[in-house]
């Protein structure tokens, strides 16, 4: 594209004062706790303080996309990018997205907090610590950890079965050494010898319920409920159970507070918890929103992966304990994804795109669109207008961008390009107008079920209706599973159904829009602090590893700056 580096763009901008950024959005200055000079947590009681607004004014949009090759196509780039250009255009404008993992900034896929022209500053600080929030939810999720072997040691009065434990440990470290580990090793003093492991702090259940708390009270209640395992008579054993729910929500008591940064041009940027998107949410904070939905006239916020997984649980949970009536989505798309959506390439991380791939062929293009088809069905499906955002990119082709047009055209869908990347809001204020447009239609957002459907019907619904799979095939486990939990009192909580993102089905090699299978239910865990029970369907890493060369190698300091960071 011939423009500088994320990093370097980052470090050119020009930051606004943090309370012109608070301004914008009417909070006002005693609720602004600095933590430093370019980033501050907003305090919660700015929602029940006196004189300030205490119900929805926003416009609410989710931002989503088709089924992403493993490079990603864009959606915080254009979450971004999309944001600026609305201020351009003369609306009050937040934007709410997930903190980055520290993991995969020290891995392949680098940080997260857009691109080029399109990012939220300081970049730096974005990617690398923050305002601590990962580590106050590792500190806590470990705190419960070590409470659990103490209270074995110490004669487990709990009666918890050690072959039964669900709690494992949590870093925010791509480290596969540590996914299956022995612990209390050596003499009796150091604990019960017992198989467990680690987890990144993403897949930190306690990452999650910390997304879906709406204050600090239901902070508490949620922790309290955390399941860590089963006594030997079956008997669920919770944070509470072992006295650690206090201590828990101390240590998080200041990550619940959203964090207030800016985009490039000065937009209002909350940045909060950072939930993996193919086990649990994929979402930012509910207390973001509710702040920001309170104060903008549009708030954007972003959904992990495609539309069947990110906005599905943005709809049937984030939206549901949030109380938050959505009224768009922008769905992104590239042309590189509907081309991979042929069969015909094959794109791996790490690796430059196929030369083929970038060759102008809106044929390639046209064998993928099934895809696309799929994803503005599945938005439609909830009662939602979907605007379709080209995230374009230098390599595509006029000719392969009108077949996603001719699409959209077809099916009564909106869409425009972007080049929010290159442009900044410039690029996206085409983007921007197409959007106002659409919200001038009220939505009619629908739940996919009801919250008093049994387990097995939500899991069924989701499936059918916004997969398009012909059943479910549930293994005996997880059919006994099931039914236990709802003997436990847990059959009215929404569910998540963890599969790959790579495809809208379980099996990644099943591209475009699948039709003629069924999906496999392996297991059924319960999230109940979280708040939701997950289904899981096919093998999934909650632990990721290092690539052979991974992004640690090229971060360094240099004369005090540092370099490297992507």
């Amino acid at each position: 594209m011939g423009i500088p580096s994320d990093l370097e763009i980052a470090t050119a901008a020009s930051l606004r004062p943090l309370h012109e950024i608070a301004d914008r959005l009417g909070i006002p200055q005693d609720f602004v706790e600095p933590y430093g000079r370019s980033v501050a947590k907003i305090d919660l009681d700015v929602l029940t303080a006196e004189g300030q607004p205490t119900a929805q004014r926003a416009k609410y949009v989710v931002v989503t996309a088709v089924t992403p090759t493993p490079l990603g196509e864009g959606k915080t780039t254009t979450a971004v990018g999309l944001a600026d250009g609305l201020s351009r255009i003369g609306q009050t404008v937040a934007v709410t997205l997930r903190q980055p993992s520290m993991g995969p900034t020290f891995g392949i896929k680098g940080g997260a907090a857009g691109g080029g022209y399109a990012q939220v500053v300081p970049m730096d600080k974005l990617n690398l610590h923050l305002t601590g929030d990962f580590h106050a939810v590792t500190a806590a999720h470990n705190l419960l950890a070590a409470m659990l072997d103490n209270h074995l040691h110490h004669g487990n009065s709990l009666n918890i079965d050690p072959r039964n434990i669900t709690w494992r440990r949590v870093l925010d470290v791509n480290d596969r050494a540590l996914r299956n580990i022995v612990v209390g090793l050596g003499a009796r003093i150091d604990g019960v010898t017992r198989q467990t492991g680690f987890d990144i702090t993403a897949a930190s259940e306690v990452m999650v319920l910390l997304t879906l708390a709406t204050s600090l009270d239901d902070l508490k209640a949620r922790l309290r409920r955390i399941v860590v395992g089963y006594a030997y008579d079956g008997r669920p054993v919770t944070a509470d159970d072992l006295g650690a729910a206090g201590a828990m929500a101390v240590i998080l008591k200041d990550a619940l507070n959203p964090n207030l940064l800016q985009t490039i041009e000065g937009t209002p940027a909350l940045i909060h918890c950072g939930p993996f998107g193919n086990i649990a949410t994929g979402s930012s904070s509910v207390v973001a929103d509710i702040v920001a939905t309170r104060r903008a006239d549009i708030v954007l916020t972003e959904a992990g992966f495609g539309s069947d997984m990110g906005a599905e649980r943005f709809f049937n949970v984030k939206c549901r304990v949030a109380g938050l009536r959505p009224d768009a989505a922008v769905l992104v798309v590239t042309v590189r994804a509907l081309k991979a959506h042929s069969g015909r390439f094959k794109i791996t991380p790490g690796k430059a795109l196929p030369p083929e791939l970038l060759a102008e062929n809106p044929g390639d293009v046209r064998a993928g669109i099934a895809n696309l088809r799929k994803h503005i069905q599945i938005i439609e499906g909830f009662g939602i207008w979907p605007v379709v955002a080209i995230n374009a990119f230098d390599t595509d082709f006029d000719s392969e961008h009108q077949v996603i047009r001719d699409l959209c055209t077809e099916m009564g869908v909106k869409c425009a390009v972007s080049t929010h990347v290159v442009n900044g809001g410039a690029g996206a204020e085409d983007l921007a107008r197409t959007l106002v447009d659409a919200l001038r239609t009220p939505s009619r957002f629908r739940f996919t079920y009801a919250s008093d459907a049994h387990l097995t019907a939500k899991i069924e619904a989701v499936a059918k209706q916004v997969y398009g799979a012909d059943g479910v095939d549930f293994a005996p486990p997880a059919a006994k599973a099931l039914a236990e939990y709802e003997r436990l009192g847990f059959g009215g909580l929404p569910v998540v159904i963890a599969k790959t993102h790579l495809s809208i089905s379980h099996d990644p090699s099943l591209l475009g829009a699948p039709t003629g299978w069924r999906l496999p239910v392996r297991e059924v865990r319960a999230a109940a602090g979280a708040g939701y029970v997950y289904a899981i369907c096919g093998d999934m890493r909650t632990m990721p590893g290092l690539s052979s060369h991974p992004n640690a190698e090229k971060i360094d300091l240099v004369d005090g700056e540092i370099v490297g960071l992507s």
